[in-house]
């Protein structure tokens, strides 16, 4: 009795009417001797069969457990669960909700680069009284605003080609992972905002070139752009690269924060013909970046390749980028420093905070650590060696409003992707693994990367940071 009573049973009801009701449609058409019943009944014959045949292949197929359990309707759940982060954010989320940005944060930078009005009435909506709530001590005496840049030089003693930096710049993002117009777009607005992009670990593209905006290169474990064709750093081809003159420093990638100790690997299908070129790898092979460098295995030796990069770029400065780890490792860095005597000009900071293409799950949750932590913990070992004075420290790791920037001002620049992104008309699906690569980041606005620079950089930092980095130095 059960089973005769199985197909009206909730889980295959539906499955059950979509049947009859095309029976009952088909039926009334064969026997309706009215010749215009079919032009009336077609279209519902069509629909109930379709969902029909949708639920009896539900029902055969063996790939997934709910399907065949719920035919038809189970395909209602997957639905929503697609739907569902846009659901959340359009109907549920308040403003101050939302990761990796806020609503209101994301406003904010929409407003900003399409230069509309960014005001907000009636005061904060910050719960100013919770665990945890951030704000900035202001001056009683504001100063007048400066008419000067606000900018910093990064060259120690070792550099004989110094860089005035803004302290706004655009993080590491790689041509393959942005498309050539998203390229394009960053680094016009790098140039009409006066501040540097790095170009990733995916080498330097013609598209870097093209708008004349000042690049920061980006050598990764993979040396995509200066490689042998067994993987192996070449010096002669990084030298011809970075003597560049649009080149202003060369970085090296020791780590990521979104995925600190993780490689990547770019399948063969999608290494296309430029990419092949521009990154120096076979076509029809995987590009692989390993975890660990081949150049180097001991501090000792990274400080000598640190060096070394400063010499083959003709003395431009040169440093490195990590997500910290294990304390003591980058204390043996800086012991490294002592004992070589080679400096870097430069060491940005990768909170785990930061963002990538794709990663597993656990290393962006709850491996490395956050940005401030880590600046914290860098500044801190570099006076203890004597060398904060010759060392400018950046951040990365999502700095999106001048907030964020002030904050970060302990330090010498920060740097930004994802506001970037933003800026430019990147929509926050977190879809971003499954676009297909080198098409990704379609959508862009070359203004709006300025605005931002011009609205962070010097509307706000003019007024706070510098009364506030005043105030240190009095207090020093």
């Amino acid at each position: 009795m059960e089973t005769l009573l199985l197909p009206f049973s909730p889980r295959f009801i539906v499955l059950t009417i979509c049947a009859v009701v095309t029976a009952l449609l088909i039926g009334i058409g064969i026997f309706d001797h009215n010749p215009k019943i079919w032009e009336i009944l077609l279209i519902p014959i069509v629909i109930f069969g379709a969902l029909t045949f949708l639920g009896i292949r539900d029902l055969l197929q063996k790939n997934h457990a709910v399907l065949r359990n719920y035919p038809i309707s189970a395909h209602i759940r997957f639905l929503l669960e697609e739907i569902r982060p846009e659901m959340r954010q359009y109907f549920f989320e308040s403003e101050k909700d939302g990761m990796p940005f806020s609503r209101d944060t994301r406003a904010l930078v929409y407003q900003r680069a399409k230069m509309q009005l960014d005001k907000r009435p009636f005061g904060t909506q910050e719960d100013v009284y919770r665990e945890g709530y951030e704000w900035m001590h202001h001056s009683v005496a504001p100063k007048a605003l400066s008419g000067a840049e606000f900018r910093v030089t990064i060259g120690g003693p070792d550099c004989s080609k110094p860089y005035s930096a803004s302290v706004f710049n655009i993080s590491a993002m790689s041509f393959g992972a942005l498309s050539p117009n998203a390229v394009r777009a960053l680094n016009t607005g790098a140039r009409k905002g006066g501040f540097a992009h790095d170009t990733g670990e995916g080498g330097v593209s013609p598209y870097h070139r093209e708008n004349g905006g000042d690049i920061i290169w980006e050598i990764g474990s993979g040396y995509f752009g200066c490689r042998n064709r067994d993987g192996s750093f070449n010096p002669e081809e990084f030298a011809r690269v970075a003597s560049d003159d649009q080149i202003k420093m060369v970085e090296l990638k020791i780590s990521q924060g979104a995925k600190p100790g993780h490689g990547g690997v770019l399948p063969a299908a999608k290494v296309s013909e430029e990419i092949s070129k521009i990154r120096g790898v076979a076509m029809g092979e995987d590009c692989i970046s390993p975890a660990t460098h081949r150049a180097f295995s001991t501090p000792l030796e990274m400080m000598a390749f640190i060096g070394e990069m400063r010499r083959l770029s003709g003395g431009k400065p040169a440093g490195f980028k990590l997500c910290i780890g294990h304390p003591w490792e980058f204390l043996a860095i800086c012991k490294a420093m002592l004992q070589t005597g080679i400096y870097p000009d430069f060491i940005v900071v990768d909170g785990n905070e930061g963002g990538t293409g794709a990663a597993p799950l656990e290393f962006m949750d709850h491996l490395g650590m956050p940005m401030r932590e880590g600046v914290n913990f860098v500044h801190n070992a570099l006076i203890g060696i004597n060398a904060r004075d010759r060392i400018r420290i950046g951040a990365a790791g999502k700095i999106a409003t001048a907030f964020d920037m002030a904050r970060a001002m302990d330090i010498s620049i920060c740097t930004t992707g994802k506001t970037a992104a933003e800026a430019k008309g990147l929509l926050r699906c977190l879809d971003f693994p499954f676009v297909t690569c080198g098409h990704s980041y379609r959508t862009y606005d070359w203004d709006g990367l300025r605005t931002v620079c011009n609205l962070y950089g010097r509307w706000f930092l003019d007024r706070a940071v510098r009364s506030r980095i005043s105030q240190r130095r009095l207090k020093t």
